[in-house]
């Protein structure tokens, strides 16, 4: 059977606790049996978690003598790990065990250095925080979860069954994934990556910037034909003089300041209305269907028709 130790530390996020204990407890193999054996641990018998207190029946021991670790985020993602949890994370891992963080968890993965030159992922809100503090992970915040193989980190909360449900494939196959998902009332895999769930806002431009007349007008006339060179003509200069200042100021080019404001209108269309694809792609500025699924699923990081089943009021 294979052992899983869930790690509880101060502060832990009870649904990031939770997830993988519901996860892997019902997870059952083809003859019935159970597939996992869970064990809750932490560095103390009793646990902060918020709203209530813990009591943890394993200790720190256990998490050498597990197949898999799973660390659950915390309230304050950066609040210092304790260095004995540090050190047996990293005796842990020395011995081949499996670790996985959950939401923020990723910061207390990282903080025992053996994220260092991997990818790795949190929730969106948290990606920069954890790259400010831990410079050699590559952090990505656009996708649901990151499988480095011995090291695996997911996003936030629903994130994290996301995660469970991919080590469960890997540990027993997709048949039994399949029935645990079912019982999680989840698909097997989610369709797109964190972006779907993150307010596409404009990137920000410094106060006093010479080209807020220009985004003004971008602003109100999006749903138009405009090509690079009708942009450019607005300001009075070449379209290479315009891209590399815009760029200077705001760290994109006025194209592509201008697809994330018409893709933020069809979000919107999509949540709100019930027109066509092909109505809300005219509406917002595209001339082609194709070309606004093509610009939506790289700044959305799914389909039209996903986000509106996803998120229609």
């Amino acid at each position: 059977m294979h052992t899983v130790a869930v790690l509880a530390l101060d502060g832990v996020i009870p649904f990031d606790l939770s997830t993988p204990i519901e996860v892997f407890t019902r997870t059952r193999l083809p003859d019935g049996r159970p597939a996992y054996d869970v064990r809750l641990c932490a560095p103390h018998p009793t646990v902060d978690a918020g709203a209530f207190t813990l009591t943890a029946p394993w200790g720190l021991d256990a998490l050498a003598a597990a197949d898999t670790v799973v660390l659950p985020g915390r309230a304050d993602a950066t609040a210092p790990v304790p260095a004995e949890v540090l050190d047996a994370l990293r005796a842990a891992a020395g011995n081949g065990v499996r670790i996985a963080s959950i939401c923020s968890g990723a910061f207390t993965l990282a903080a025992t250095g053996l994220l260092d030159g991997r990818r790795a992922t949190t929730h969106w809100s948290a990606a920069p925080e954890l790259a400010r503090l831990h410079p050699a992970v590559a952090v990505d915040p656009a996708v649901l979860y990151v499988d480095n193989g011995q090291f695996l980190t997911s996003a936030g909360a629903a994130a994290g069954l996301d995660l469970c449900l991919h080590l469960v494939r890997r540990d027993f196959g997709s048949a039994v994934a399949a029935t645990a998902a079912r019982l999680s009332v989840m698909p097997l895999e989610r369709e797109g990556g964190q972006a779907q769930f993150v307010a596409q806002d404009p990137p920000p431009v410094p106060p006093g910037s010479t080209f807020e007349p220009l985004l003004r007008w971008l602003d109100d006339n999006a749903g138009a034909n405009l090509t690079p060179a009708a942009i450019a003509a607005r300001t009075g200069m070449s379209t290479r003089t315009l891209n590399r200042r815009f760029r200077e100021q705001t760290g994109t080019t006025p194209v592509r300041w201008l697809i994330r404001t018409r893709i933020r209108r069809a979000q919107h269309l999509l949540e709100a209305t019930d027109h066509t694809v092909d109505r809300i792609a005219s509406e917002v500025g595209f001339t082609s269907t194709t070309t606004f699924r093509d610009h939506f699923k790289q700044v959305v990081g799914t389909t039209p028709n996903a986000y509106r089943a996803a998120f229609r009021h």
